[in-house]
Order: structure tokens, then sequence, then C-alpha cells
């Protein structure tokens, strides 16, 4: 029993545990949204999504699954080598159960007449969807894979990628299919676009702070001791009043956020605070980027 209980393999397994979990738990959304409001009221998707769609709609008689796994053989040729061996296997299994999903996970047509609802509802349930499936250590095959790319080389957010691919298949749409339905398909595409950002790195989001005060020096301790944050002091001087003054500079997550306000706060409310948006953040502990 000693050996058993002092077996490595566990973590190992949890980790594989975790992230089939969430490739299924997104491919069956990802699947809700397809049969469920897409191909009901014809909506396009984008990327390969939406390619197997539109021949789909095409010829009828060609599966979605089938087109979209089919499709998928050049891209994650380009995952094993640009990526991580991991990420490609992981990848591999997503499109399995993505497509599966697809085939076999069909509950009917949402009671939605609107399409403007349709459109805003798909968005959030398919955007729910990939970034759960992103959140994992794969994806979905697709352009998941290219956007992963996109990502580590040239830190263009997910979203944002996804959504210029899109425009590619959207124009096809609105030449093939009514160009009112090719609108309906873009706010679907850009509302599925900032659900994903928000489900990936949403929670994640690191801010950056500059701190003015002639308090500096019991804030920066508060921050090192309450927080546990590193607090760099940068030399100023007024622009106004030409004396030199100590700026802090700190990085905290979106959770820390309320706490270091309440610190600034208590030990000079008439500190001067400036909170920024971060894209990404590379470090020690502090940092966000991408597990892939």
């Amino acid at each position: 029993m000693k050996g058993v209980s002092q077996w490595g393999g566990w973590p190992v397994l949890k980790t594989i545990g975790l992230n089939l979990g969430l490739l299924s738990v997104g491919s069956a959304l990802t699947a809700l949204g397809i049969n469920g409001i897409l191909i009901p009221h014809r909506f396009v998707s984008g990327g390969v999504t939406g390619f197997s769609l539109v021949l789909h709609y095409l010829v009828p008689t060609l599966s979605v699954a089938l087109i979209y796994a089919l499709a998928n053989v050049p891209l994650f040729l380009a995952g094993w080598f640009f990526i991580s061996r991991r990420f490609f296997l992981y990848s591999i299994v997503g499109t399995l159960l993505y497509s599966g999903a697809v085939a076999w996970l069909d509950v009917g047509p949402l009671p939605i007449q609107d399409k403007l609802l349709a459109a805003i509802l798909a968005g959030i349930i398919l955007g729910t969807g990939s970034g759960i499936i992103l959140k994992s250590l794969g994806s979905a095959g697709g352009t998941d894979i290219l956007s992963v790319m996109l990502l580590h080389r040239f830190s263009i957010r997910l979203g944002t990628t996804r959504l210029a691919f899109n425009i590619l298949v959207l124009a096809a749409a609105a030449l093939l299919f009514s160009f009112e339905d090719a609108l309906y398909t873009l706010i679907y595409l850009y509302v599925s676009a900032q659900i994903v950002d928000l489900v990936v790195t949403g929670l994640s989001q690191r801010k950056a702070i500059f701190i003015i005060s002639p308090r500096w020096q019991e804030i920066s301790r508060s921050i090192l001791s309450e927080i546990h944050r590193g607090v760099t002091i940068l030399r100023g001087e007024g622009g106004f009043s030409q004396r030199e003054q100590q700026i802090l500079y700190t990085v905290v997550t979106f959770r820390e956020l309320a706490t270091l306000k309440r610190i600034v706060r208590s030990e000079d409310p008439a500190a001067f605070v400036v909170v920024s948006d971060t894209t990404e953040v590379m470090g020690h502990r502090i940092g966000n980027q991408p597990h892939w």
C-alpha cells in the first residue's frame, strides 16, 4: 500500500482527466450551438466549422462532422511543428470529441424565433464552449490551432485572430446565401470572439498599477506583506513643482486589485493611482502566458 500511495502517476492522471473533461464539456456546448441554432437558422460559423457548414448547406448529404475532421489534417501538422507535441495530441482528442459531439449530440432546434437573439445566444454558447476547450492543454482543431500559433509568435489575442479568419468564410457565405444571414452571422462571430477572450483570459488578467504618494514607503511595505507582490520604485519629478518623488509600479491579478485599492486608501486617500489592463505578462508567479 505504501508503494501505491507514493506512486507519482496520480497527478498525471488528474491532469489528463481534467483536460479531457474540459474538452468534452466545451465540445458538447459547441455542438449544442451548432445543431440547435446555427443549422436551423442557416447561420455560417467561421474558420473550418464555417467551411464545413457551407459545404453541408450546398450538399446536405455531407456530414459537418466528417468534413470538419478531414479539413483538420493539415492544421494538425502545423500544430505538431509550431506549437508542441502535447498540444498536438490533445488537439487530436479534442477534434474527435468535437466531431463526435456535432454528429451525435443533436437535441433539435432551440425555441428561438428572432434571428438577432439567436445570433447573440449562439455567440455566447459557442464562445463559451470554445473558451472552455482552449482552457485545456489542447484545442478542437480548426482555426484554434492557427490562433494559438499567432498568439505564440505575435501575441495576437485569440478572439481577434478568430474573428479575422472568420471574415473570409463570412464573405463566401454572403455570396452563396443571403446577405442578411451573413450579417446575423457577423453578430454571432463578434459575440463569440469576445466570449472566448473573456473565458480564456478574463479571470487571469493582470493589472499594471502606478502609484504616486508621499507615503510610498508605507504603501510599498503593505503591498509586499499583504499581497506578496513585488514593487518597483521609480524616480520621478513633478512637472510643476520640480520636486523629486517616488513612483511605485506593481502588477497584480484581477482578484488582488480590490485589496491593493484598500491598502492605498487606508495609507493615503489622496494618492494618485493609475490602473491599466495588460495583454500578457511574463514572469515568475505573476505571469499569465498561455499554457500550450
